[in-house]
């Protein structure tokens, strides 16, 4: 997660002690920061909220595939195949991962508003070219601009809110845009509930695509009168903006005042020493005849991978990306109404919504939660459960006969068969039903949240290129699991599946216990300290027992 615009309290000394407006004691300004910031701002829930936007869109367009799938039909030209199906998903990931480390790059150089802005415009565009499109090709390439859009808005809206949220509501506040995700999922169901049960057959899919760019239009409208993140404003010389945005951030008073002059001076002390850093190094460069151009393109990535605190923090990071799409929750979230269309439920949309909704409250659970138990401490209660929950749903699906082709319905669904079912086999759809739901509501407590405060783990000036590469490896476990869930469900049949998932989980499990530090509550300063000579954990957990 970004640096939020309280942190340089932590970091730097005032340069001038005898300065009035900056003489403060760091373990002063703390307690002022803890007396005047008990809630966030009117401004920062506005910042949060406006931002947040693109978290429903991402949900809303991770959530209406699943309803999309089961009613296009013929529409595209012949009933869609699983390779179609599996192509039609996996587009969105594959663009996705391909623009992430791209738009680390973008929001260092434009801004992060301006990213949000390009993102909108492609979710707009990718919409409607899904809503025009009378072919699977079409369809693909409409999912793959709104997979340029997701993977642009993933990466900076997080990014956005964590460098403008006061430190005491930093997990909070990126948790409330993973909220506007699943409340996104939750809205793609219902739309693709209506549209299924009363529109007309052959262009309520249609409507489900096209909607989603309402909310993109309005977000590219609220974000044009939004302002930027002070660090970066202060970042491209803009000084007096980034003051004023502050102001607006921490609120009034004199004590306030004392305190904002305080954070600026250490955002200003930060983005000079990376710029005089940066500096010497190409100035050693050029001496040795390389281009400057080149080495000033390459300094990040060798600063990224060659300090092992950087190693460390990129490895991290990734690893929580990667196990949140590994572990196949959006398989679910892609497939459900399929997988529901072939366990024999009468509304497998509505069923679908079941689980949505089991995501948005465990995830306003996580909201009050996360900042109470910390991260480490959260995902290592809660991904057992998530093991569990998929064992049992494989259990499940041991006593369930399933049709040879899963793009058609369950023969058993029917009501003159249905005497003829053995009981288990009668009962087994809701077991699978109910793991499902108890899976989806421990990943949302923890995985679904946690891997999105990824920028907390990196210093400033690789802050957004380890983000946007560890973005990146979310995006290319979803791909992953996009293209291969319904081969693997045909081939290696639902129960083996959902094992494979369930062991996924418990590797995730131990390399969490293993190299994982626990963060609630440490300033970017400590938690650089931490991962500086190892991974920190045993110091971490040390560091949290003081701090309760």
């Amino acid at each position: 997660m970004a640096d939020s615009a309280d942190e340089p309290l932590m970091r730097h000394e005032p340069e001038n002690d005898d300065d009035p407006a900056v003489a403060v004691d760091l373990s002063d300004v703390s307690l002022l920061l803890e007396k005047n910031l008990r809630h966030p701002g009117l401004f920062v829930w506005l910042l949060t909220f406006s931002a947040g936007i693109s978290g429903l869109l991402f949900g809303y367009d991770t959530g209406v595939i699943s309803a999309t799938l089961v009613s296009i039909n013929s529409s595209l030209g012949h009933p869609l195949t699983t390779l179609d199906k599996s192509l039609i998903t996996s587009a969105t990931a594959l663009f996705a991962l391909l623009v992430s480390p791209i738009s680390g790059v973008l929001a260092d150089k434009f801004g992060r508003k301006r990213v949000v802005l390009l993102a909108d415009i492609a979710f707009i565009l990718g919409a409607l070219v899904q809503t025009a499109t009378s072919s699977v090709a079409g369809m693909i390439a409409g999912r793959s601009i709104v997979g340029l859009a997701v993977g642009a808005g993933s990466f900076v809206a997080p990014l956005y809110i964590a460098e403008l949220a006061p430190a005491p509501f930093r997990g909070r506040l990126v948790t409330l845009n993973v909220l506007f995700v699943t409340l996104g999922q939750v809205v793609a169901y219902i739309v693709g509930w209506v549209f299924a049960e009363w529109g007309n057959e052959n262009t309520g899919w249609r409507w489900m695509v096209g909607l989603g760019a309402l909310p993109a239009a309005v977000q590219c409208l609220v974000m044009l009168i939004m302002p930027e993140t002070p660090r970066w404003l202060v970042q491209v010389g803009q000084h007096d903006e980034a003051r004023s945005v502050l102001n607006k951030v921490f609120g009034g008073g004199i004590e306030i005042q004392r305190m904002v002059d305080h954070v600026l001076r250490g955002i200003e002390n930060e983005v000079r020493e990376e710029e005089e850093a940066k500096r010497g190094r190409l100035r050693g460069q050029s001496k040795k005849g390389k281009s400057t151009w080149l080495t000033g393109s390459k300094d990040n990535w060798k600063e990224l991978f060659r300090i092992g605190g950087n190693r460390r923090a990129l490895t991290i990071a990734c690893l929580l990306q990667g196990l949140q799409q590994l572990c196949g929750f959006n398989s679910l979230m892609y497939f459900s109404a399929t997988i529901f269309t072939i366990l024999g439920f009468e509304s497998p949309t509505l069923t679908s919504l079941s689980v949505a909704l089991t995501n948005f409250l465990m995830t306003c659970a996580a909201l009050l939660l996360i900042d109470r138990i910390g991260r480490r401490r959260i995902l290592l209660w809660s991904i057992p459960i998530m093991s569990i929950g998929l064992l049992l749903c494989s259990f499940g699906f041991h006593f369930i006969t399933l049709p040879a082709d899963l793009n058609s319905k369950n023969p058993s669904s029917s009501s003159s068969a249905h005497e003829e079912i053995p009981l288990s086999e009668r009962t087994a759809p809701l077991l699978v039903l109910a793991s499902v739901m108890l899976y989806v509501g421990a990943y949302a407590l923890g995985l679904g949240n946690v891997p999105w405060m990824q920028s907390e783990l990196f210093p400033l000036n690789v802050r957004s290129l380890g983000s946007g590469l560890s973005t990146s490896t979310n995006w290319g476990a979803n791909f992953v699991v996009g293209l291969t869930f319904l081969p693997m469900m045909e081939f290696l049949t639902p129960a083996w599946t959902f094992v494979i998932y369930a062991i996924v989980c418990v590797a995730g499990w131990l390399c969490i216990w293993r190299i994982y530090p626990e963060t609630k509550g440490l300033s970017l300063e400590e938690t650089g300290t931490l991962l500086a000579d190892g991974w920190g954990v045993r110091e971490s957990l040390r560091r949290a027992e003081e701090r309760s």
